[in-house]
């Protein structure tokens, strides 16, 4: 059994500056024979040493490997006599062996990974992660967005740290709302390309593209459920903008609401059993929720007067939005068991958040640059930029 790391962090927040803290963790993945000892730093990460990777990739693992850690926000690095653990492996025909050691050399996790460099190091870092405090890692995980770099909207896809850029359309038109499928194979997004707005799904494996929402009218704003059986969008066919959920597929279309008012932007609960979107059903846009089977839509306080785009987290416990205040927007966070409310963007507007796979992190578009806010630390770093104005990102979990 995993003890995790991040309840042991917010537990010895309280730690004075300099002060260390020990704690035993059951190994995972492990051939050790005792149990190792991990240090907590007084900054509430896990000190770590990346140590040598062998093989004609190593170096370049190595380096992969640190990124995803240092994102991860739960460690810091030192060298091998001054960290709790070193990482090392060998690399070699597209495998690579992975281990991590503790000071008296035993094995705290010692795996093989397949792929290229990039999958063998993510995955190696993931498990690093998970092993050592019992949370998901985002490694690996894949981001898609909308930029303008061509003069024209197109849809994009990334690695979650800005690498691998690669252009998934080119049809010199406008490409808007994207969402990733849960396990990252398919795109659902927005396209004028026929003259009005339909939504297409894309097969990232083969490139194939399909028209699954082209009822008369608006088909907008895709969102995958967690199993990515089914899609909610707004559907205009009845004259005005409403929340319908179909089969990923395209068929089988069902309305949930039924207002005078705009509906747009839903996002899943984790479980699948509901949605919460936004409307303009009572004046200005709010936050609303409702069954994915239907029902009526309740509206969420948040003390703000304009909210949009909101995001639930993978962990079910938060969501993310758009406020407007003094005509500029802002990212916002709900609280959804204590109902708190704080903003967490500043200065130039910020844009259409998205949660990361661990619940920790965020992205969101400020300057027309893609951003990653780690809500523990309150750190920020652009990961992606130089592409024209870059919007409306999504993110695998």
């Amino acid at each position: 059994m995993i003890v995790p790391i991040r309840t042991m962090l917010r537990k010895f927040s309280f730690l004075a500056a300099g002060c260390l803290a020990a704690f035993l963790l059951t190994p995972l993945l492990s051939h050790a024979a005792s149990t190792p000892t991990i240090t907590i730093s007084a900054n509430g990460t896990i000190t770590i040493a990346i140590g040598s990777i062998g093989g004609p990739d190593g170096a370049a693992i190595a380096k992969i490997v640190q990124s995803d850690l240092a994102l991860s926000g739960f460690f810091s690095f030192a060298n091998a006599n001054g960290a709790s653990m070193v990482v090392s492996g060998g690399s070699s025909g597209g495998s690579l062996q992975g281990k991590v050691t503790g000071h008296s050399g035993d094995n705290i996790l010692l795996h093989s990974y397949e792929g290229d460099a990039r999958a063998k190091a993510h995955a190696f870092a993931n498990d690093i992660i998970e092993t050592l405090t019992g949370v998901k890692g985002m490694a690996g995980s894949k981001i898609a967005f909308i930029a303008t770099r061509t003069g024209h909207k197109e849809l994009y896809t990334a690695d979650y740290d800005g690498s691998n850029v690669r252009q998934m359309t080119q049809d010199a038109n406008i490409s808007v709302a994207p969402s990733l499928s849960p396990d990252g194979r398919h795109i659902a997004y927005t396209s004028y390309l026929k003259g009005y707005a339909d939504i297409y799904t894309i097969d990232l494996a083969s490139g194939a593209r399909n028209r699954i929402v082209k009822f008369p009218g608006t088909n907008s704003g895709a969102a995958y459920s967690p199993d990515g059986s089914r899609i909610a969008c707004t559907v205009s066919r009845d004259g005005n903008p409403e929340l319908y959920v179909v089969d990923a597929s395209g068929g089988s279309a069902r309305r949930l609401t039924h207002t005078p008012g705009v509906e747009s932007s839903p996002t899943w609960s984790p479980d699948g059993g509901e949605i919460i979107y936004s409307s303009d059903d009572g004046g200005s846009p709010q936050l609303y929720r409702i069954s994915a089977s239907g029902g009526s839509g309740r509206r969420i306080p948040t003390g703000h007067n304009y909210c949009t785009k909101p995001n639930w987290s993978p962990d079910g416990k938060k969501v993310a939005f758009n406020i407007r205040e003094g005509g500029s927007f802002q990212v916002a966070i709900l609280d959804l068991d204590g109902g708190g409310v704080r903003v967490v963007t500043g200065g130039d507007e910020a844009r259409d958040p998205v949660w990361g796979p661990d619940s920790r992190h965020l992205l969101f578009t400020q300057g027309g640059s893609l951003m990653l806010l780690d809500m523990q630390t309150s750190r920020k770093a652009s990961i992606l930029s130089g592409l024209g104005s870059v919007s409306e990102p999504t993110w695998t979990r």
